[in-house]
């Protein structure tokens, strides 16, 4: 390992004046807390503090990060700071990308089991825990006491503005703020601010929504007084931005040398969340929680004097915001997280009773377990198995990993390559529109998918850029995001160099040049219904509505962009599987394939016997002639699901040949 190096100039950030205080608790103890506040340069200073003390002659500093983005901004001014280049002593890695190396001794990855490693190697595993926002003395609890520091952060005041009612429309109230906010920092003889100066502005909408507050910021910014908007950049920051852009334009915000006086804070926050009780995501805009209101205040004030508008009432903050957020892990799906547990080769772990420092519902967990066992990804006795081990080796949420596996086993890898990658890039089909002159929406035909469903309109959508040579313009007339598009290329590629030591065929995206058929998708079909095993649905009897199979049938729809055909009566394929089920208006499920009941039929028998405590591991043993029930619920049958009551079962009817008539008379 390098040995470590002189301590860089760095501006004086309160942290630094803490030093000795934190290498004497890292001393003394395997693990300290360190709450330390926003701008206090705990992402950039503590692992510098580490190294210059010593603690990379012996192995590495791994730091951890809930989203990439601040994952490889930080590690990116780290590296500058030391003078070294980003992948040797500085690294980083994250989902699709890898950017470490033998010689670092810096990397941002992914650490889990703390509490249970540290009773394993307390003499040379030492564990720091830092934050603006935890809660240090449940923390301290959880490992058993260990100590607390807290470190100042804001070095000037923040002042507080607050709305004396809420907003009717809070997206032009904070348009106006906005505009208020930026006059005044481009204005900086009138005001005193230094020349270089900026506006955090916190929305809450799509990436959509957030495009066009640009545009309308930028179009008023231009109508400002002559002169005075020179030097005005209104920058983006959103999950779907492309990763360089993402790190580029955070590291203006967080890094750059100038000042952050304006914050202007919506109250709201757009929140993916997980019900495991029916399989269910909904993306709900919810007010945010007073730690969340601070932090975002917290942002203003760092090298001077500082304002955060806040666009609502003072008693909204006092009494409706919760103390704190709800931890993620309490709101997401957690196949992911037991796949991995499982996968670290620890077998007396009752997954039921994991210590979690947030501990999720017994109901999310076994949530998890069900979708495990139905993909194959560990057994019925809750081990991991030999696919769930090639599962947790792909940066892939399981049901797209075990699809990889069984289409590499098929012979179709190459076209489920593309479909992981496409849904993992997150494409959104015609999220933007083009108009001619005369005002109609105008784009050329996406292809249709053949009439399987959406997951093979994807692969189609792929192959025909890929035959243009992936060119922008395919994208814009086809209104598909370009950045969006180009980011599903890159993840391909790096999925197909991690698949590579297992592929047992081609990996390349087929050229259709030279086809005298159209290409065969049942073997990719069949490979997504066993990837997409706890995803699976059944059509009704006697209309187009689906019930989910599996530990509480419910009733769901098609969702109306789906391009799933009917057959000449007006009736969907009897099963399909989806790729998430969605609450909107109604339950929907978004992007669907139809598949065939022979392959449905083995996991509706692993549904039969299905035993959730042996799943969790908490059984040593069971009976195998015993009957098997999940709690005090049997596991419905498919063919013994209850249909709606007549007057709904006729109305869906009469509305399926509506539709079916008038998509005939489209035709």
């Amino acid at each position: 390992m390098p040995s470590p190096s002189p301590a860089p100039v760095v501006p004086a950030l309160p942290i630094s004046e803490h030093e000795d205080d934190i290498i004497a608790a890292v001393e003394a103890n395997p693990v300290v807390v360190v709450i330390a506040e926003t701008g206090s340069g705990k992402s950039t200073q503590l692992s510098q503090i580490l190294h210059r003390r010593g603690y990379t002659r012996r192995g590495a500093i791994a730091v951890t990060q809930p989203r990439r983005v601040a994952a490889v901004s930080v590690s990116r001014r780290v590296a500058q700071e030391l003078d070294v280049q980003i992948g040797d002593e500085v690294g980083y890695a994250i989902r699709f990308e890898d950017r470490t190396s033998e010689r670092t001794c810096i990397n941002d990855i992914l650490l889990g089991l703390m509490k249970r490693l540290i009773k394993d190697r307390a003499s040379d595993l030492k564990v720091l825990i830092t934050s603006a926002t935890l809660d240090g003395l449940k923390v301290s609890r959880f490992f058993s006491g260990c100590p607390v520091l807290n470190i100042p952060g804001t070095l000037f005041p923040v002042e507080k503005l607050y709305s004396t009612e809420r907003p009717t429309n809070y997206i032009e109230s904070a348009l106006r703020t906005s505009i208020g906010a930026i006059s005044m920092a481009l204005d900086p003889v009138k005001h005193e601010l230094s020349k270089h100066v900026g506006v955090d502005a916190f929305y809450t909408r799509s990436q959509d929504d957030i495009d066009k507050m640009v545009s309308k910021l930028e179009e008023r910014i231009q109508n400002l007084e002559e002169g005075s908007c020179m030097d005005a950049l209104v920058l983006p920051l959103h999950g779907s931005l492309p990763p360089e852009l993402q790190a580029s334009n955070y590291c203006i915000f967080d890094f750059a040398p100038c000042t952050l006086p304006f914050v202007i804070d919506c109250g709201y926050v757009k929140q993916r969340q997980y019900n495991p009780s029916s399989g269910m995501y909904s993306l709900d805009v919810v007010q945010i929680s007073r730690v969340q209101a601070d932090q975002r205040a917290g942002r203003a004030g760092r090298t001077r004097p500082g304002k955060c508008y806040r666009l609502y009432p003072i008693s909204l903050y006092q009494k409706e915001f919760l103390e704190a957020t709800i931890p993620e892990i309490q709101r997401s799906s957690l196949a992911g997280s037991v796949l991995y547990l499982r996968s670290l080769n620890l077998p007396d772990i009752n997954i039921l009773k994991f210590d979690f420092l947030d501990p999720p519902s017994r109901e999310s967990l076994e949530d998890a377990l069900r979708q495990l066992y139905l993909i194959d990804a560990i057994d019925e006795n809750g081990q991991i198995t030999d696919v769930g081990r090639m599962m947790a080796e792909l940066p892939l949420e399981p049901s797209l990993s075990r699809t990889l596996i069984e289409a590499n086993e098929l012979g179709c890898l190459a076209q489920a390559l593309t479909v992981a990658a496409v849904l993992s890039a997150e494409i959104a089909l015609r999220a933007t529109g083009r108009k001619d002159v005369e005002g109609k929406r105008k784009r050329q035909e996406l292809p249709d998918g053949s009439g399987w469903g959406d997951h093979v309109q994807l692969l189609q959508i792929f192959e025909c850029w890929d035959q243009t040579g992936y060119d922008p313009k395919w994208c814009m007339d086809h209104d598909l995001q370009v950045r969006s598009m180009k980011f599903s290329k890159d993840v391909r590629k790096q999925l197909s160099q991690i698949i590579q030591k297992i592929a047992k065929g081609p990996t390349d995206v087929y050229a259709k040049k030279g086809r005298k058929s159209e290409p065969d998708y049942r073997k990719l079909r069949r490979a997504l219904c066993v990837g997409y095993g706890n995803q699976l649905a059944e059509r009704m009897l006697h209309h187009n509505g689906y019930h989910t199979v599996g530990y509480r049938s419910q009733l769901v729809q098609v969702h109306p962009s789906s391009v799933l055909e009917s057959d000449e009566y007006g009736k969907y394929p009897m099963y399909v599987v989806y790729h998430e089920l969605i609450s909107t208006t109604r339950p929907y499920m978004r992007k669907i394939c139809a598949v065939e009941q022979g392959w449905v039929e083995p996991i509706l028998k692993k549904l039969e016997k299905l035993d959730i405590n042996r799943l969790s591991g908490g059984l040593s043993a069971v009976k195998e002639s015993e009957p098997v029930e999940l709690e005090d619920k049997q596991v419905p049958s498919p063919k013994k699901a209850v249909d709606l009551k007549q007057s709904e079962v006729e109305s869906k009817i009469q509305a399926a040949r509506e539709r079916y008539l008038a998509r005939k008379g489209k035709k």
